[in-house]
């Protein structure tokens, strides 16, 4: 199967503050101010935990569909712990980001227990975003 590519554009308009497009939308990403950001926007992590929270939406109806059920309501509240230490300059030989993600899910749909089973474990096996969070992800950083 081919792969699939994504791209946006930032630009930084303060020291926390940036602005990004990704085909015809545009966000901002920022600190809260208590971090010396403007507030304008959610910063980088809780953004991650969105991206987190649409894989689990777009797989899990994907995952239902296949399954034979319809999803009636999906909601989900999902908190990470982040290690700073390395964006923070100390020096550390334990994993920096996230160090624990938790995801609270709540599924309304009319089926078992062992269907309900099968489709969060096959949800959670099958979410990109999910595999990007953990270790082993490449990544090139260049300046052009």
């Amino acid at each position: 199967m081919a792969k699939v590519s994504f791209g946006v554009s930032a630009r930084s308009h303060h020291p926390t503050r940036l602005e990004v497009s990704a085909r015809e939308h545009r966000l901002v990403v920022d600190e809260p101010e208590k971090l010396g950001g403007t507030d304008a926007g959610p910063n980088p992590l809780e953004y991650m935990l969105a991206a987190l929270a649409g894989c689990i939406n777009v797989t899990g109806h994907l995952v239902a569909k296949e399954l034979g059920f319809e999803i009636r309501e999906l909601s989900m509240d999902i908190m990470g712990e982040l290690n700073p230490a390395r964006f923070m300059g100390r020096p550390t030989e334990d994993r920096s980001g996230f160090t624990l993600v938790k995801v609270e899910v709540r599924l309304e749909a009319d089926i078992g227990e062992e269907t309900r089973q099968n489709w969060i474990e096959s949800v959670e096996s099958r979410c990109p975003i999910s595999d990007t969070m953990g270790a082993g992800t490449s990544i090139e950083v260049f300046l052009v």
